[in-house]
């Protein structure tokens, strides 16, 4: 007897559907919990660094002294970028460019000087993680200072990458508050299992192409408002609200009224507070109190309280990154490229993974349209 194939299910947006095995993070929406190969991301952002962290994910281990101390050492040597990139910057970048947008052109130009960038050999590629990590904060720096008519600053080649990509940025030495902030921020940032971001990386490995495409297509994705620049419309929201006069509770309750969405309020994985809040929330807090300017901090907190009652919503990542960046000195459309420095080491891991066992990803597409048109010559369209 013949057996009929079971009629592929079918969910918007992939909502539900597992689409691939992953030993990298774990999620649990319902009670908040974020876990990178093992270790709960409270323990990783308060007890190790952004290399460790990095480390941990292309590993699979957290690193010994010596193997951090090489690793270190390595994405210190990759951070300069080829002088072409950096005129590329100057002369063929209008300095009004969407950041992600100057940044997708600038990874994909990465290529074109990595000897090792067609290599599929898995050391190779390893090699291409930590220079594309190493990377992109020179990158991300230099181009915020050409925009503003200064001349972009040479990584120092030694300390972390928060405090150099700082560095690179100000053009002074953070102290030790911001890059521990900093730190723990890409740390927060690192890895979020098969966000649209990472799945766009994974759909263009898997088909076997290059570490340099599959990331460039991360960057496309990241660059949308409903992912990485979440964060944007949140501060946005915040200097509106602030310039206004409008409280936050009325903010909130227009909004609501109106039934519009409010940024960095709510998320499709977490149904209570995203994990990442609560130490970006503490961040605030000590930055706040450092700097004598509180005022974002209870904006936001009256936002999150108020919406978090009557919809039952509550804050992810976005909602409290924005202000910490804010209250650092960074400018608002530099949000999404900070972000891409710390996914790159998702992003890459998650090729490295896909190449271990790798099958393309090829989902289907339920057909609506019309069936059984014929072709009427040219003359007879209406």
């Amino acid at each position: 007897m013949s057996q009929t194939a079971a009629a592929p299910t079918k969910s918007r947006g992939l909502e539900g559907v597992t689409a691939l095995d992953t030993e990298l993070s774990f999620i649990d929406g319902t009670v908040g919990e974020l876990i990178y190969r093992g270790y709960d991301i409270r323990d990783l952002a308060k007890n190790a660094s952004f290399e460790e962290v990095a480390y941990l994910l292309w590993k699979g281990e957290l690193p010994t002294q010596a193997q951090l101390d090489d690793l270190e050492a390595q994405l210190r040597a990759a951070r300069p970028v080829h002088d072409d990139l950096l005129d590329h910057l100057r002369h063929h970048t209008p300095n009004d460019a969407n950041p992600m947008a100057a940044m997708r052109t600038a990874l994909s130009m990465l290529a074109a000087y990595d000897d090792e960038a067609d290599d599929p050999d898995p050391e190779a590629n390893y090699r291409k993680a930590i220079r594309l990590t190493a990377k992109l904060p020179t990158l991300v720096a230099a181009f915020d200072r050409i925009r503003k008519g200064k001349d972009p600053i040479a990584p120092k080649q030694e300390g972390s990458t928060a405090h150099d990509f700082l560095y690179m940025l100000n053009g002074e030495a953070p102290g030790p508050a911001a890059e521990a902030i900093m730190d723990a921020a890409l740390v927060l940032h690192a890895e979020h299992g098969l966000n649209a971001s990472t799945f766009a990386c994974r759909v263009i490995g898997s088909t076997m192409s290059d570490m340099y495409s599959a990331v460039v297509g991360a960057m496309g994705a990241l660059k949308g408002p409903l992912h990485g620049g979440a964060n944007i419309e949140v501060m946005k929201t915040l200097l509106e609200l602030d310039e206004s006069g409008e409280t936050a509770q009325q903010f909130v309750d227009r909004k609501l009224e109106a039934k519009e969405k409010i940024m960095g309020i709510g998320h499709r994985v977490y149904k209570t507070l995203d994990p990442r809040a609560t130490i970006l929330r503490a961040m605030l807090s000590d930055l706040s109190e450092e700097k004598g300017e509180t005022k974002w901090l209870e904006m936001s907190d009256t936002i999150r309280e108020t919406v978090l009652e009557r919809k039952g919503l509550d804050a992810n990542v976005d909602f409290y990154s924005a202000s910490v960046y804010y209250l650092l000195g960074i400018e608002t459309d530099l949000y999404t490229p900070i972000f891409a420095i710390s996914r790159m080491t998702g992003w890459t891991a998650h090729l490295l993974e896909q190449w271990t066992d790798n099958r393309l990803i090829r989902p289907r597409a339920e057909y609506v349209g019309p069936k059984g048109k014929t072709v009427a010559p040219i003359a007879d369209r209406g």
